[in-house]
Order: C-alpha cells, then sequence, then structure tokens
C-alpha cells in the first residue's frame, strides 16, 4: 500500500464518488501536488517511506509547505485532520503550523531543525488538551540535488512532562512538607563514575532538621557530596541507597554516628526520579538506649534463669515462645534451639496438647495467668507430669510486652495422687490383707504357745518318766545279781535293760524339746566341727547322697554344747536324706548373721544380736504348709509306721531354743512355677561372679537387666533417666555411699520402684531400711528363690506398698498456742533473719541460695500459715513473701502479719501490676522476675528504714 494510491482515511473523497468496487480514489489533480505521475521520484519514494512508519511523520513538500502526513501523525493534528493533508500549512492559523513554517525555512536554507518538548495546545473531540511534541527536522532534496521540501519526524512526550511536573509539584510539596518535620530529610543525586557505577550521592536539597542534625551552614550550598555531610556513607549504607535507585522499591537502614554523643538513626530511603533519590533519618537514639538497656536486662534475667534448677522459657506478646532454658533441652535431650515457635509440641503429650494450646491461646488473647498441668517428654522417651505457669510482663502503660513461663516437675505428686486413689480405691482388699496379716500373726502366736505347752508338758512327763525309768533300772541291775547261772533269765534281764536305755534316750530326746536337757556349752567355730562330721554324715546318709559344706571364712565363735550340736546337724541331715528318698544333694551351711528390728518384724520369738547361722537344704519334695505347722511336734512324722519316732527335728528345736538360739523352716513343694517377667531391674552387686550369675538368672526368666558394681555407679545409672523397675542390691558394697541412702534415692526419683536387698547377713542392718515395702533375700538362694523374690518385690511396688517416709521441704513451725514467749527462737549471731514464704520449691531454693550468700539467715515457709506460725516462734527482722500462696494471698498475709507484728518490714514479690491496697507500714513490693541485685536493694532499704 502507499500513501499516492491510499491516502489517510479521514482524507478520502465522500461515497458519492465511489467507483463501482466501493473504493473512491483521491483526487491528486485536485491538490497543489498535482497528480501522482507528476510527482519527482524523490517525492514518492519518501511518502512510501512515511506511510509505512509506526512513528509520527509529515512531509512539508515545496516552498508552500504542502503538508503529507501518515496515520501516526493525525492525533497529533487534533482538529486540524483531516483538512490539512495535502494542503500548504499557510492556509491555517494554527500553532502547529506555525512551528512548521518556520522551521520549513530554516530547512530550505540548509538547516537541519530540532524543536524540543515544544507546548501545544490543540482540539481533541471539541475539547481543548495541552500536549508536549518533539520535532526534527531533515531536508527533502528533488532530483537535481536541490532542497525540495522537509521531512519531520515528531514524538509525543506528554506522558514524560506530566510526570516531570509532577515530580517537581511533589518536590515542591516535599519541601514544604519535611520542612515542617523534626525528622532530617534530604534529596540526593547519584554521582557515577566513568564506568557507570554509583560511587557518591551529591546533596541537593535538605530540610532545617538535617541542617541542625548536621551543622550544615545555613545559606543551604548544594552539590556537597553526602560523605562529608554524613559519616559512615560507606559500605552497607551506600550499598542500600544503590539498592534504592536501581530497584525503584523503598529501602530502611540504620546507621549511627560515634558523636560525641552517640547516635542512632533509621534512615528511609524512596526512589523520586531516574537519578534522585530522598531519605528520611528519624532519630531513635532513645530506642536503641532502651533496647540495650532491655537487652541487658533480658541477658541478666537469662543468666538467673539459667542457674535455675528447673523449666524456664519466654514467649512474645502474641504467644510465640521464644527462648528456652538449658534445662529444657537437657530434659528433653534435643538440640539447642530446635524448640522455638510451635516445635516446643514436640515434648508434649499427644493427649494433653489440645487442652492446654487452647487453654495457652485464651491466656494470651485475654493476658490473664497461664497456669496447667500437661505431660513433658524425658528424653528417654518417659513422660512427667509438669506444671506450667506463664505471667505476662507488661510495660509502664500495660501493655504486654513479652511472658515468663515455668515448668516445674510434679511427676512425684501426680505418682503420689494416683496412689492415694488407687489406695482409696483398693483399701477393702488392704484391710482384708492387713486382717490376713494380722491372722497370721495370731497363727504364730497360737502356734509358739502351743510349742511351749507341748515343751513344758513333755518337759514334764520325760522327768517322770526318767524317774520311773530310773526306779526299773536300779531293780533290774539289783535283780541281775540273784539271775547268775541261768542264760534263759539272764538273756531276758538284758532285754529288758536295753528297753530301760531306749526309754532313756526316748526321755533324753522329750527332755531336749522341752528345752529340760542339761547342756555343757563350749566356745567353738561350729564350722570346724561341720567338717569334723564328714565321715559320721557320708556314712549316715549312703552313698547316693552328696554332701556339700559352705562355710564363712571369717566365722564367728559360738557358745554352745558340742555333743548336741553335733546331733542336731546329724538329725537335720536324716532328715533331709528321708525326704530325698535316699538319693539327692544335700547343704550345710554356716554363716555369720545379724539380726535386727527389720528381720524381727512380725516374729515374736527373735532377739535382735550377733549369731551364727548353720542351714541345711536338701533337693527333696518339699512339704505342704499343714505340715510345716507340726514338723517339730514331737511324735509328729510323715514316715510310714513303723519308720521314726517323730521326735528329731523336734530335739532340735528344744535343743536350739534352749541354747538362746532360733529355728526356722522354709519349704517348696515341687510343681510350683517359677515366672518371671519384662520389667527392668538395676542389679547392684561388688562381686563379679556373683553379679554375672544374677544378670544371668534374670535374663533367663526374661528380664531387662542393667548392672552396677556399687552404690555410686547404681544411683549413677537411676540418674540417667532409664526405666528400672526394680532395685536389686547387695547391702553392703565398697564406696562412701550407704545402701540406705541409695534406696532412699532411688525412692525420691521413682516412688514406685521396687526395692529387693540381699545379703549373706540375716538383717538389713540400717533403721533407715525398715520398711514393709523392701524385700530381703538370703544368700546364697537358689534360682526359685530369687524369681519368687524379685516378683513379689516387683507385684508389691505396682500395688503401691508405701515407700520410705519423704523428707520434708521446710519444717512447720509450731502453733502460737505451744510455744510460749520466752521459749522463741533466738536469730542467729551476726545475721538478719529473713522469713521466706514461697509455695514454689524450686523458686523457694533459688531465692533462699541467693539471700544466705547475702549473709542472711533464712527461715522458710511454704504457706501463709507456716509463715505466721514461724512469727510466733521465731524473731525476724523481715518478710519475704509471694503474692499466690496456697492457702491465702500475700495481700492477706500482709493484714495478718500487720495484726501481729505491726512494725515487721515485708517484701511483697509478685507478678501481678495492682495488687489491690496495702495495710500501712514497712512494706515494698518487688516485681517478678526479679534480679538478686533487685532483692537485696529492696531488703537493704526495707531494713534501714
Amino acid at each position: 500500500m502507499s500513501l499516492a494510491a491510499d491516502p489517510p482515511a479521514d482524507a478520502r473523497p465522500s461515497p458519492s464518488d465511489a467507483s463501482d468496487d466501493g473504493t473512491v480514489p483521491f483526487q491528486w489533480s485536485d491538490t497543489p501536488l498535482g497528480p501522482v505521475s507528476a510527482w519527482p521520484a524523490s517525492l514518492r519514494a519518501t511518502v512510501n517511506l512515511v506511510v509505512d512508519a509506526a512513528v509520527p511523520m509529515i512531509i512539508l513538500w515545496g516552498p508552500r509547505g504542502i503538508a503529507l502526513y501518515n496515520d501516526a501523525f493525525a492525533p497529533l493534528a487534533g482538529d486540524l485532520h483531516p483538512d490539512l493533508f495535502a494542503k500548504p500549512i499557510g492556509a491555517f492559523n494554527h500553532p502547529l503550523c506555525s512551528l512548521h513554517a518556520r522551521a520549513l525555512d530554516a530547512v530550505l536554507k540548509g538547516e537541519c531543525v530540532s524543536m524540543r518538548d515544544q507546548a501545544l495546545t490543540i482540539r481533541q473531540n471539541d475539547r481543548p488538551e495541552d500536549i508536549w511534541v518533539t520535532l526534527d527536522y531533515s531536508p527533502l532534496r528533488d532530483e537535481d540535488g536541490s532542497i525540495a521540501g522537509a521531512l519531520c519526524i515528531m514524538k509525543n512526550t506528554t506522558e514524560r512532562k506530566r510526570a516531570e511536573q509532577e515530580i517537581r509539584e511533589n518536590e515542591s510539596r516535599w519541601k514544604a512538607l519535611f520542612e515542617q518535620m523534626k525528622e532530617g530529610f534530604f534529596i540526593g543525586e547519584a554521582v557515577r563514575s566513568t564506568e557507570g557505577e554509583i560511587e557518591d550521592f551529591r546533596l541537593l536539597e535538605f530540610n532545617t532538621a538535617l541542617q541542625q542534625q548536621f551543622s550544615l551552614p545555613p545559606d543551604r550550598p548544594s552539590g556537597r557530596s553526602l560523605r562529608d555531610v554524613v559519616p559512615h556513607m560507606e559500605g552497607p549504607v551506600l550499598e542500600a541507597l544503590r539498592r534504592t535507585l536501581s530497584s525503584g522499591e523503598p529501602t530502611e537502614f540504620e546507621l549511627s554516628l560515634n558523636g560525641p554523643p552517640l547516635r542512632w538513626y533509621e534512615a528511609r530511603a524512596q526512589k523520586v526520579s531516574q537519578e534522585r533519590l530522598g531519605v528520611l533519618l528519624l532519630d531513635v537514639t532513645s530506642r536503641k538506649q532502651a533496647e540495650l538497656t532491655i537487652t541487658e536486662s533480658e541477658a541478666k534475667f537469662r543468666l538467673l534463669a539459667q542457674s535455675m534448677p528447673n523449666h524456664v522459657w519466654t514467649a512474645r506478646a502474641n504467644g510465640h515462645l521464644d527462648w528456652f532454658n538449658e534445662r529444657v533441652y537437657d530434659f528433653g535431650g534435643l538440640a539447642r534451639g530446635t524448640l522455638d515457635g510451635e516445635n516446643w509440641i514436640r515434648m508434649v503429650h499427644p493427649e494433653d496438647l489440645p487442652r492446654i494450646s487452647e487453654a495457652w491461646q485464651a491466656a494470651v488473647a485475654n493476658g490473664h495467668l497461664y497456669k496447667a498441668e500437661l505431660r513433658l517428654r524425658r528424653r528417654d522417651g518417659v513422660y512427667h507430669w509438669h506444671i506450667v505457669r506463664a505471667v505476662p510482663v507488661r510495660n509502664k502503660a500495660g501493655d504486654i510486652k513479652r511472658w515468663i513461663g515455668t515448668n516445674t516437675d510434679i511427676d512425684d505428686q501426680k505418682s503420689a495422687e494416683t496412689a492415694l486413689a488407687e489406695l482409696a480405691a483398693t483399701l477393702e482388699q488392704r484391710v482384708e490383707t492387713r486382717t490376713a496379716e494380722l491372722l497370721k500373726t495370731q497363727d504364730a502366736l497360737r502356734q509358739s504357745q502351743k510349742m511351749e505347752a507341748i515343751g513344758n508338758l513333755t518337759g514334764g512327763i520325760a522327768h517322770d518318766f526318767n524317774n520311773l525309768l530310773q526306779v526299773i533300772s536300779g531293780n533290774l541291775h539289783l535283780i541281775a545279781k540273784d539271775m547268775t547261772g541261768n542264760p534263759v533269765l539272764e538273756a531276758r534281764l538284758q532285754n529288758a535293760i536295753k528297753g530301760v536305755t531306749r526309754g532313756a534316750k526316748l526321755a533324753s530326746q522329750l527332755l531336749a524339746f522341752g528345752r529340760r536337757q542339761p547342756l555343757t556349752p563350749k566356745v567353738l567355730n561350729i564350722g570346724r566341727l561341720i567338717r569334723n562330721m564328714d565321715d559320721i554324715l557320708h556314712r549316715a546318709l549312703g552313698e547316693a547322697i552328696t554332701v556339700e559344706t559352705l562355710v564363712d571364712d571369717h566365722l564367728w565363735n559360738t557358745e554352745v554344747d558340742p555333743g548336741n550340736m553335733e546331733n542336731a546337724i546329724l538329725n537335720l541331715a536324716i532328715n533331709a536324706r528321708d525326704a530325698m528318698d535316699n538319693s539327692g544333694h544335700v547343704v550345710i551351711e554356716a554363716r555369720n548373721v545379724i539380726i535386727d528390728t527389720y528381720t524381727m518384724r512380725g516374729n515374736m520369738e527373735l532377739t535382735a544380736g550377733q549369731y551364727v547361722m548353720v542351714a541345711v537344704r536338701d533337693s527333696g519334695c518339699g512339704m505342704s504348709e499343714a505340715v510345716m505347722e507340726k514338723v517339730f511336734e514331737p511324735f509328729f512324722t510323715t514316715k510310714p509306721e513303723g519308720k521314726g519316732t517323730g521326735l528329731g527335728l523336734s530335739m532340735v528345736y528344744g535343743f536350739v531354743k534352749q541354747s538362746g538360739g532360733h529355728v526356722m523352716i522354709e519349704s517348696e513343694e515341687e510343681g510350683l512355677p517359677v515366672s518371671g517377667g519384662c520389667e527392668t531391674i538395676l542389679v547392684a552387686e561388688d562381686d563379679e561372679a556373683v553379679r554375672e550369675t544374677v544378670v544371668a538368672i534374670l535374663a533367663d526368666l526374661g528380664y531387662r537387666v542393667l548392672r552396677a558394681r556399687d552404690g555410686a555407679t547404681a544411683l549413677t545409672v537411676l540418674e540417667s533417666g532409664a526405666p528400672i523397675d526394680l532395685l536389686f542390691t547387695d547391702m553392703i558394697m565398697p564406696g562412701a555411699m550407704k545402701i540406705a541412702d541409695l534406696v532412699h534415692l532411688a525412692r525420691q526419683q521413682r516412688p514406685r520402684i521396687g526395692i529387693l536387698l540381699t545379703s549373706g547377713y540375716a538383717g538389713a542392718g540400717e533403721p533407715e531400711l525398715q520398711d514393709s515395702g523392701i524385700e530381703l533375700l538370703q544368700k546364697p538362694y537358689s534360682r526359685e528363690a530369687l524369681a519368687i523374690k524379685v516378683r513379689r518385690a516387683l507385684d508389691g511396688a505396682r500395688a503401691g506398698e508405701p515407700g520410705l517416709p519423704q523428707r520434708s521441704q521446710a519444717p512447720s513451725a509450731p502453733a502460737a498456742s505451744e510455744t510460749p514467749d520466752d521459749q522463741r527462737q533466738a536469730r542467729p549471731d551476726g545475721k538478719r533473719v529473713v522469713l521466706l514464704c514461697e509455695d514454689d520449691y524450686l523458686i523457694r531454693l533459688t531465692t533462699a541460695e541467693i539471700l544466705e550468700e547475702e549473709n542472711y539467715a533464712v527461715l522458710e515457709a511454704g504457706s501463709g500459715a507456716e509463715a505466721l506460725a514461724a512469727l510466733e516462734t521465731t524473731e525476724v527482722d523481715v518478710l519475704v513473701t509471694d503474692f499466690g500462696l496456697p492457702d491465702m494471698t500475700g495481700v492477706d498475709l500482709l493484714h495478718r502479719v500487720r495484726d501481729l507484728r505491726p512494725g515487721l518490714p515485708v517484701l511483697l514479690a509478685t507478678g501481678h501490676v495492682d495488687v489491690g491496697e496495702l495495710p500501712e507500714g514497712p512494706t515494698e513490693q518487688l516485681t517478678k522476675p526479679f534480679a538478686d541485685t533487685d532483692l537485696t536493694a529492696a531488703l537493704g532499704r526495707l531494713l534501714k528504714a
């Protein structure tokens, strides 16, 4: 398409001149240019170039400036279009035509003309519109090379000019606005290197506030380098300004000026033009100093929190947890910094999470004290109950700045509550058990009384029987003198004398049972006596019985009748042979034992002291309880008729009792099941061979076994957090730790742990171990005995056997009515006495240590009642009390203290902003959390006043 064939659409003739195909040819003959065929070739070529161009172009041909233009030019012609097309520009009185005419004159003289940002007013849609255009004119030459016209390329710069105008107007407004501001403001222009990099910024404009901040001259000279005006423009600050200019996005940064004095500014940069930006400097020195103060305060708080033995954490005002002390991470076995945000929930028991999360959100929303009980997972996977408390920290305006929380382990308390509930639930069962124990004790008493009565009866009968035998024996010997020479009568007489001898032996056995036989005790070593009986025992028991003797290396001497002792051992061995049906294994053992009050419990016949124990064990079938109840009774036997007199064990019983000892029998019938389990047992034993044997037996029974070579090692294992259900420990081991202390610490850490003690001695040895919840296993013991005792200890612990008495955390003072004034305790010499009332044990412990380091004597109380009782009995110099006590508020306590001790200084420690009206008297309020210096300073002021 060419302009010669198709002029601008608006310049086409009317439709009445249309041809058959609908097109309307332009009548060039009617224009000053004439027919196209008569045009110069240069004009036709230029027209074809212009019509295809996308930018506005116009040809001014000839001295009259006949206008030929393309479609892109038409909008810039305004209401001149389409009348201007193919007409001389002089025919129109219009600013644009005037510009063209002036430029055409210059171009026809051989000049090139450029007009920048020319303002024009054109009419568009019958409305005037202001525009800006840039025009570039160049000459057009005819075939002979002479200048025949001009070509104008136009550019609409209206949008740019309007933008610049808006910028200038904005700058003016900014100048007026920022001149009134107290903050410093300046406009800077980029200074670039030859490579185009921004090296610096040139100060163009600044307000009075900036002038005063940096002591600039009043004439405000422009063009100064920002490096000269604002120090520290290097590095990050300059980079931030570069980034603002290149990206067009606002930037914020900080800079500090060393002064003096030291000042901090917060800068905000905004791009205002291609090479310029505006910078606002806010003086934030006060805020930065406050932040530094807060940072130092938080550092002190965290140092104190790290030294506390319980969990401490903090959260932002919105409830976002952002810090935990080392105790939390050590408890959970987690890496530092892995609990922030929502990650803390990984430690919480899933069942507790919905409840405590809802309570936490409610506390954050309402600004109330947060308190909840939950289970936290320990590093070994075991969940422990904790009570969580969090208090809001507010500023002077009352707004919450952050939260401070603590987690206190209450697992022991929860276990006690559970045990109490179980105790209540099983009260009837426990009453039945206690009744059964009482009946058992009564049965033992009746058995003892029965044996005593039988013994008295038997002894009396034996005594009278001996008298009768003596009469018979004497007369038989007298008759024997008259029977000499008569063989038949002599034989009968000898049989009668043998019967008397057997009767005397029977009477002797009866006297032994009745504890009336004549004894000749001597000091001897029973171990040597047993070893000297080897030949007698082997002959008496036969080759099918193996005999093993176990004697302590350092066996004590004892005072006993040697002959009767040998006879007792022989009777026990023969009884064992008969129980094994003449084939089996017999163990005769002698060792030292100590009988103490623990061992004596439930046995009224025992007397405390040091003993040598002789035990005879066999591999026989055992006996029932019914048989065991009668086994020591005279003439009782389980042997067939005609075998045995039933006096062997009776004689042993009487001899031991007459010698000041005690006899007991234990038996397990064949076929009794030996049960194991899957619990975890800690074995503490210093003898390596014994330890490994016990471990092997317990492991064979299905238990998981941990080892310890002494008490200290056992305590380390207990403190490791490993799950342990039973402590099985020897009672005498090397090292400084007493077994009683080990048991006590084990019970403190794990109230439901079972305790099984073993020893070669018969007693527990220490009063601290006299507890019905502790089982005792005598050495040496069989696999069956070990299994039974372990199972009994575990089941007893699970059923809630009572544990060791717990040491109280703070002693309670006696009531006022119980202690007269002249019996009050005197204060320690040279120290002020502080009565510290705090229900949280860990907080009380930490605070007491701080006070004691400051040379105060500290009296502790866990409730308001304890504090009041202490004031009745002890002279104190100052009372330090928490606001929230279990039985009353700190203010309530303060009112009662004022009635009791009007002039006593009181320091009320609380996390509350308003605790209500306080009674008159020397009182100060200390806000939690507080540093140690805050506490001592407040006490100093109170005591000084």
